[in-house]
C-alpha cells in the first residue's frame, strides 16, 4: 500500500462507521461489551482479552473501536445504564465505570427495539422477520452506517422439536439479518442460521457469518488440554464436567432442553479431538447466589505407561460476561471486515472463538494459527 492509499484508507476509517446490533441487547454480555468498548476507546481501561488488539492481528483493516455504533433487540426493558449499575454491584464492571460511560450506554439504549415473540404474541414468523428487518435497515440508514453486523448474545433457547411449526426465535432474527443484508454472528448455542429452512437463503445471501456458541471458559480449557493428551499418547478414559451458574445463564440453562443445546457444544471438542468412547458428561446447575459468576469443574481419568491410571482435575472460576464481551467485540470487527473484503458464507477461520465452529481444527493452537492466517488474508485484501 503506497502513501496515498494509506492516507485514503485513514480517511475512510475515520468516516465509516460500523453498526453492531445485539440480539439480547440489554443482557449482561451486550451491556459489558458496550461499556467496555467505550472504556477502551476513552483510554480508561486496557483492551484485555481482545485478541484483535494484539500484534498478530494488527493492520488487518478492522473497524476501529471508536467507529462502532451499538443497537439491538431485546424483550427486556431495563435500560442499559441501570443494567450497568447492576453489573457493577455484581463485580462485573469496576466501580465508577458505569458513570464514566453513561452517555455511551444511554446512546446504545436509545437504539434498542422490542424483540419477540413476546408472551401471547400473535404475529406470524413473517411478520416478526419483517419487523426485525425494518429495525435493522432503519438503524443503518438513521446512523449512516457502512454496514451492520448482527450478533446473537441472547439466552440459550431449547433445540427445536422435530417437525416443529415455525422458526425458533434465534432463527427469526437470523432470517432478518439475511434479509437486511447484515453479516451474522451466533455467540449462543441456539439454532440461528443452522435452521434447514434458512440454508438456501444463507447460501444465496453473499454474506459472511460465524458461529456458534462462544468459547469462554470450560471449553476453552478443554480445547487446550484434549490435544495435549493426544500429542503425549495418553489415553483418556473419562472426562466429566460440572458447571455452577448464576444470573440469567443459570436460570435459562435450568431448562433441560436448553442445557442439552449448551452441552452439545461443550462435548464437541472432546469428540473431535479424542474420538468416541470417552465416558462422562457435562452437568449444569443453577445457583442463583453466584450472580454473574460461574464455577466449572472437570474430572479427567487417563492411562499412562503400562496402564497406570491417573487423574487430572481442574477448576475454572470466572465471570462469563467479562470473558465473552471482548470476544464479541473481536467477532463483530472481524466479520465486518470480512464483509467489506467481499467474503461470503461460513468463516471456519473464526473457530478460535466457538465451541461449535463452522469447520476447521479443534485444538486451540491450530485455531489460533487459522485466525492469524485469516488476518493476513484480510490485510492483503487492502
Amino acid at each position: 500500500m503506497n502513501h496515498q492509499d494509506a492516507t485514503d484508507r485513514l480517511i475512510h476509517d475515520r468516516q465509516a462507521r460500523t453498526g453492531v446490533w445485539f440480539v439480547g441487547a440489554r443482557g449482561s454480555v451486550a451491556t459489558t461489551a458496550v461499556a467496555g468498548c467505550a472504556a477502551v476507546t476513552a483510554g480508561l481501561r486496557p483492551p484485555t482479552g481482545m485478541v484483535t488488539q494484539t500484534p498478530p492481528l494488527a493492520g488487518a483493516g478492522l473497524p476501529p473501536l471508536a467507529s462502532l455504533v451499538f443497537g439491538g433487540h431485546d424483550t427486556a426493558d431495563c435500560p442499559l445504564p441501570k443494567r450497568a449499575e447492576h453489573l457493577t454491584g455484581d463485580g462485573v464492571l469496576p466501580g465508577g465505570l458505569a458513570l464514566a460511560v453513561h452517555a455511551e450506554l444511554a446512546a446504545a439504549d436509545r437504539e434498542i427495539r422490542p424483540g419477540g415473540p413476546l408472551p401471547g404474541d400473535t404475529r406470524t414468523d413473517e411478520e416478526l422477520i419483517s419487523r426485525f428487518t425494518d429495525d435493522l435497515t432503519a438503524f443503518r440508514t438513521r446512523r449512516g452506517l457502512a454496514r451492520v453486523v448482527v450478533v446473537n448474545v441472547s439466552s440459550t433457547e431449547p433445540l427445536p422439536e422435530p417437525g416443529a411449526a415455525g422458526l425458533p426465535p434465534s432463527s427469526l432474527y437470523a432470517a432478518a439479518a439475511l434479509r437486511a443484508g447484515c453479516p451474522y454472528v451466533n455467540f449462543t448455542p441456539s439454532t440461528g442460521l443452522h435452521s434447514p429452512a434458512l440454508a438456501a437463503a444463507a447460501a444465496a445471501s453473499g454474506l459472511p457469518h460465524a458461529g456458534r456458541d462462544g468459547k469462554t471458559g470450560q471449553t476453552l480449557l478443554r480445547s487446550v488440554l484434549a490435544p495435549m493428551f493426544v500429542q503425549r499418547a495418553l489415553t483418556v478414559r473419562a472426562w466429566s464436567g460440572t458447571n455452577l451458574l448464576g444470573g440469567g445463564d443459570g436460570a435459562a440453562l435450568a431448562d433441560p432442553a436448553a442445557a442439552a443445546a449448551k452441552n452439545a457444544g461443550k462435548e464437541r471438542v472432546l469428540l473431535d479431538t479424542l474420538g468416541a468412547g470417552v465416558e462422562g458428561a457435562v452437568h449444569i446447575d443453577d445457583v442463583p447466589a453466584l450472580g454473574e459468576w460461574k464455577t466449572a469443574w472437570d474430572h479427567i481419568v487417563f492411562d499412562g505407561f503400562l496402564g497406570s491410571r491417573m487423574v487430572l482435575q481442574t477448576i475454572w472460576q470466572g465471570c462469563d460476561s467479562a470473558l465473552a464481551a471482548p470476544l464479541v467485540l473481536d467477532l463483530a470487527r472481524l466479520v465486518a471486515r470480512a464483509h467489506e473484503a467481499g467474503l461470503a458464507g461460513p468463516l471456519p477461520e473464526l473457530g478460535f472463538y466457538f465451541k461449535d465452529p463452522d469447520g476447521g481444527p479443534a485444538g486451540l493452537a491450530e485455531q489460533f494459527e487459522a485466525l492469524v492466517s485469516f488476518a493476513d488474508r484480510l490485510r492483503e485484501a487492502g
